[in-house]
């Protein structure tokens, strides 16, 4: 919450734009880029040129990028390093015995942290501002700034260090989040599924005044109405099958993992060697299983 409040208040006084140039200007920035995993329908992409191109997964696009989708296009990245295709595997490859067996049995895999992704539905127009990580020594910062020019997106925002950020600008406004699940429209519109950050911070221009709404998890801001109110059970059933979705598929990268320890079991002498849970030529170690 303590973070929380301190993005607000660089919100309300106007310093994203020079809290942004900060933090791209330390030592050990390093570009991220926007690995397209899945696309369906007509996407295209330009490179900052308005020269547009037919959008492929596996492409990587670097800050500075923007896609559109069609009436019927779709599609799905992750923002960060660039990820290798494919993304996760359904079934391990191999399975081993785990260092404490006799507790866990056998392992298969283990995911690694969740990483920031997006999917973007039709007749949406989004561009890649700045994507940058800096590795501080102590922490690693990120900092990533979404426009969202029109249309609406879904996206998952992992928990971020303190001096991180995540904004999505939009045409009367400016979205910040960390560790959240959120849809947001480029209306305004928000709808928080998630979040172990504190919810959405969203500053808004309206008749002629700027608002700054806190949307917590399980609420919805109406822009029309200016009000927020619990998710509907539709709506929430249908946020539910995105994230869901989204998360099997995507955030959970496979790492498998492998016991390799040699164990000498021997009542005299202590000199057999065998594979683990063997004596001398016996039971193998596991990890060559198919």
């Amino acid at each position: 919450m303590k973070n929380l409040k301190s993005f607000l208040a660089i919100i309300t006084l106007g310093a994203l734009a020079v809290s942004a140039g900060t933090a791209s200007a330390q030592v050990g920035s390093k570009a991220g880029s926007a690995t397209v995993i899945r696309v369906q329908g007509q996407v295209t992409y330009s490179l900052g040129d308005n020269n547009w191109h037919p959008l492929v997964p596996g492409k990587y696009l670097p800050a500075g990028a923007s896609i559109h989708t069609g009436y019927n296009g779709t599609v799905d990245m992750i923002l960060g390093k660039a990820i290798e295709l494919p993304q996760a595997k359904w079934a391990p490859e191999r399975i081993s015995q785990a260092p404490d067996s006799a507790v866990r049995g056998m392992v298969t895999y283990k995911p690694s942290a969740e990483q920031n992704m997006i999917r973007l539905i039709p007749n949406t127009t989004l561009s890649i501002d700045k994507l940058t990580t800096t590795d501080t020594g102590a922490d690693t910062v990120n900092d990533t700034e979404l426009d969202l020019k029109e249309g609406k997106m879904f996206a998952s925002v992992k928990k971020l260090s303190g001096a991180s950020q995540y904004l999505v600008k939009i045409p009367n406004g400016v979205a910040g989040v960390r560790g959240t699940w959120f849809s947001l429209g480029a209306d305004g519109s928000v709808a928080v599924y998630e979040s172990t950050g504190g919810g959405l911070i969203l500053s808004i221009s309206m008749n002629g005044t700027t608002q700054t709404i806190l949307v917590e998890q399980g609420q919805l801001y109406d822009i029309t109405a200016g009000t927020t109110s619990p998710i509907p059970i539709q709506l929430n059933q249908t946020l539910k099958e995105i994230f869901t979705a989204l998360k099997m598929i995507y955030i959970q990268v496979v790492d498998f993992t492998y016991d390799h320890t040699d164990c000498h079991v021997s009542s005299t002498s202590g000199k057999g060697k065998g594979g683990s849970g063997g004596g001398e030529g016996g039971g193998g170690g596991g990890g060559n299983q198919q």
